[in-house]
């Protein structure tokens, strides 16, 4: 069993902010109200066999409801900082023309009311909702996407840019453009090959165009939130790191080399194959994604093992954007967390300075996600006993520290969640959060790492106070 205490978090600088996450369609519910459109999401939770049990984000935690009690967790919890995201459909139902003023009401509303606790917010525009609209005329595959996603940012800034300081442009455009275009577990659930990789290409046209409209609405520091992989060979084989370096590039360098050294990867030709025919790249494109940021968000969850393999899908043609070859290899002798990801604390360190040694330069990082799945139900006071969760955040923490003692410049650390939700293809039964929600009354029962994170808070709150006072 974990020791319960707070650890010692003297590593960790003073300055560092603490926060949690939340993202929209995973949370909110009410997705027929307040004039919301349908989004991609929707339309894959309703197609058969997509989503466990049939299960969708029509009600989720209710927030849009609730999010007044579910703010004064967080101000129990003690946090600086709160993430949450903006629906785009409920903004504009289908992804374009005039706001919908109760979709902007809403998130007024719920800015106001994190301000007044005390926190400050911290927007992403976009979580995986695409307005179900757009995407019947191409989605991310096509151009003009990325337009609309910039006058999105823009009115969204006209709205909220004058209380809001941090702005995320976009959330794991990998799996937006992989695990939804390529694989197929995530809306739209399409298995493409090209038309993934022009849709990698739209996600970071459309962060640069937000950014532009950022910008000129001079809304407060602005980045973007990557979940770049800590790749390890499965052996010590030519072949093995041969693999890796191709997985790097799917994972890592094909949103890290446009955003932060002007450049699109040297290595496509040898891992994309045929299917990198650059077509639906323009002269001026990188120029438009590179604009400087104020800081990156990364999210981290575990690493992954590889090694080399046949591609699957014998005809070029027929393969998808995610087909390199490679094949993972299972970790051994480690904690495993209901998703199946290893428990590998030293890898996070790993990852970070790995980062900060490839990309000079790099802007200031937030952790923006950082958490552990376990299905802990309550015991018969109805308290939940989540050790083992606590036991990840504390290493996981730790291992940040020894990150930063090395020279990585990060200012802030999120976990996630806040609360159980709507874990996308795996519906209910994935639970990530601080605050365990009753799917059926909706109650919310903070965990033993609600009350440890809680904690640990405290303290660092005190020694930053006793070293601002020195």
């Amino acid at each position: 069993m974990a020791d319960p205490r707070p650890q010692d978090d003297s590593s960790l600088p003073p300055h560092l902010l603490f926060g949690t996450a939340t993202a929209a369609y995973q949370v909110e519910g009410a997705a027929q109200e307040g004039g919301r459109g349908p989004s991609i999401w929707d339309t894959y939770c309703r197609t058969p066999g997509r989503v466990a049990r049939g299960e969708s984000g029509d009600v989720a935690c209710d927030h849009y409801h609730r999010y007044g009690e579910d703010v004064a967790l967080l101000a129990d919890l003690g946090v600086d900082l709160y993430r949450f995201s903006v629906a785009w459909p409920r903004i504009q139902p289908t992804g374009k023309g005039r706001p919908n003023p109760e979709g902007l009401a809403f998130y007024d509303r719920l800015v106001d009311t994190i301000l007044g606790a005390g926190i400050e917010p911290v927007l992403t525009l976009y979580h995986w909702d695409l307005p179900q609209a757009l995407e019947d005329e191409g989605g991310w595959r096509v151009r003009d996407t990325a337009r609309r996603f910039g006058e999105y940012a823009g009115i969204v800034a006209d709205r909220l840019g004058d209380r809001v300081d941090r702005w995320i442009t976009l959330n794991e455009p990998f799996c937006s453009a992989f695990v939804g275009h390529a694989v197929g577990r995530h809306a739209p659930g399409t298995k493409e090959g090209t038309p993934a990789l022009a849709a990698a290409h739209h996600l970071l046209l459309g962060h640069g165009m937000a950014v532009g409209e950022l910008r000129a609405a001079a809304a407060g520091r602005v980045g973007i939130t990557l979940n770049p992989d800590h790749l390890v060979p499965a052996t010590d084989s030519e072949t093995d790191h041969a693999a890796v370096e191709r997985a790097r590039t799917l994972h890592n360098r094909t949103w890290f080399d446009p955003l932060f050294t002007g450049a699109y990867p040297d290595n496509e030709k040898e891992v994309w194959g045929d299917l990198s025919d650059g077509a639906h790249r323009k002269e001026g494109d990188l120029e438009t994604i590179g604009q400087p940021l104020d800081f990156l968000g990364v999210n981290f969850y575990r690493p992954i093992m590889l090694r080399d393999a046949p591609h699957t899908e014998p005809d070029p043609a027929r393969r998808t954007a995610v087909d390199i070859g490679v094949e993972q290899v299972p970790y051994e002798g480690v904690r495993h967390t209901t998703m199946g990801w290893p428990v590998v604390p030293e890898s996070f360190t790993d990852l970070l300075i790995d980062l900060d040694r490839r990309y000079p330069g790099l802007p200031p990082i937030l952790i923006t996600e950082n958490g552990s799945a376990r299905p802990h139900a309550p015991d018969d006071t109805g308290r939940v006993h989540d050790e083992d969760r606590i036991a990840y955040l504390r290493d996981h923490l730790a291992a940040l520290g020894r990150a930063i003692e090395a020279g990585v410049d990060v200012r802030g650390y999120f976990v996630w969640s806040l609360l159980d939700n709507f874990e996308w293809a795996f519906g209910y039964d994935r639970r990530f959060g601080l605050v365990r929600v009753d799917y059926e009354s909706l109650e919310r029962h903070p965990k033993s790492s609600y009350h440890w994170y809680r904690d640990y808070l405290t303290s660092h709150r005190d020694r930053r106070r006793r070293v601002e006072g020195a």
